[in-house]
C-alpha cells in the first residue's frame, strides 16, 4: 500500500461500506472476484467513483478481471487498522448505553466493549453483558489504565461536552457521539455523529409533504 497525501475524509468514510459489502459477498457468493461496476451497482455508487476512492492507497485490481475479493478484504482491513482489537469505552448506562454495551455486531468487526459508565448512582453496580457499570468518578482512571482510544457518548445534552473534555484528556482520540449537539474536540480527536432525526430530516428534502399535495389537488 502507497499512501500518499492527505485522503479526503468523504472517502475513508466510504471504505467501510466497501468492505461491509465485500464480507457479504465473500460469505454468501461463490465468486471469488468483483468490479467496480459490480461493487458500485450494488452500492447505488459509481464505478469511477470506487475505482478513485481506492485509487488513493495503491492498485488493487487488473483490468479486465477486476478485484480479487479476499485480496481487497485484506487491503481494506489493513488500511482501516482493522486487525487490531478496539477497547471501546461506553459512556451512559440508559436504554441506547445497554443496547450498544450488548450489541454483539461489534465483536465480529474488531470492537470491544470493555467499560460502561454512569452518574446515576441506581445504575453504577449493575451488570451489562459481562461488563458491570462503574460511576463516572472512575472514568479517568479506567480509561488510563485499559488505554482506551475509543468511546461511544450516550449522555443528556447538558453533560456531553463535560463528558467529551474528560475523555480527551484522559486520553480518547476517537468518539462516537449519539448526543444531537456539536462537541467542540482538539485537532487530531475524531468525531462521528449518530443523529436519527438529522438523517430523517435529510430523507424529508426528498418527501413530498402530505399538506402541500393535498392543497394543490384541491385548486
Amino acid at each position: 500500500m502507497n499512501v500518499t497525501g492527505e485522503i479526503p475524509d468523504i472517502v475513508v468514510g466510504r471504505l467501510p461500506i466497501y468492505l461491509r459489502e465485500l464480507n457479504r459477498m465473500a460469505r454468501s457468493e461463490d465468486n471469488m472476484t468483483t468490479s467496480s461496476r459490480d461493487l458500485g451497482h450494488r452500492l447505488g455508487i459509481s464505478s469511477a467513483q470506487i475505482r478513485k476512492d481506492l485509487s488513493h492507497f495503491g492498485e488493487f485490481g487488473k483490468q479486465g478481471t477486476g478485484y480479487h475479493i479476499g485480496y481487497l478484504i485484506d487491503q481494506l482491513t489493513q488500511i482501516l487498522h482493522l486487525k487490531e482489537e478496539w477497547g471501546v469505552a461506553v459512556v451512559g448506562a440508559g436504554y441506547l448505553g445497554h443496547a450498544l454495551a450488548n450489541y454483539r455486531g461489534f465483536q465480529d468487526r474488531g470492537f470491544h466493549v470493555v467499560c460502561v459508565f454512569d452518574k446515576d448512582l441506581d445504575k453504577v453496580g449493575i451488570k451489562m453483558g459481562d461488563l458491570t457499570v462503574q460511576g463516572i468518578d472512575e472514568l479517568e482512571e479506567t480509561i488510563d489504565r485499559m488505554n482506551v482510544e475509543m468511546a461511544i457518548i450516550a449522555v443528556p445534552v447538558s453533560v456531553a461536552q463535560e463528558i467529551t473534555d474528560r475523555l480527551v484528556k484522559a486520553g480518547v482520540k476517537a468518539l462516537l457521539s449519539y448526543v444531537p449537539i456539536h462537541l467542540n474536540v482538539p485537532e487530531g480527536v475524531q468525531v462521528s455523529y449518530s443523529d436519527p432525526v438529522v438523517q430523517m430530516q435529510r430523507m424529508t428534502y426528498y418527501l413530498t409533504p402530505v399538506a402541500t399535495t393535498a392543497a394543490e389537488s384541491s385548486t
